[in-house]
């Protein structure tokens, strides 16, 4: 059984994309491959889910252009 990881962030905090993030089939209605958010695009926190094989906190992150991306802790920070 794999232990879970405490989430990093919280809801509601102003989060930066540190790398480009890019459609990986979950949008059905966007090319594979499309960016969805550039890397320094900042965005907020509105909801903390896990992974269901490793676990892991999984952000929905909400950015300006009204997208909401489910993203891991290594692709984004908190912003300043």
């Amino acid at each position: 059984m794999i232990d879970p990881r405490l989430p990093k962030f919280d809801w509601g905090m102003r989060v930066i994309a540190v790398a480009d993030l890019l459609n990986d089939g979950s949008y059905p209605d966007r090319e594979p491959d499309a960016l969805l958010a550039g890397a320094g695009t900042v965005g907020e926190i509105v909801q903390i889910g896990r992974h269901t094989e490793t676990d892991a906190p999984v952000y929905l992150v909400e950015f300006p252009d009204g997208s909401v991306i489910g993203c891991l802790e290594e692709e984004i920070a908190r912003a300043s």
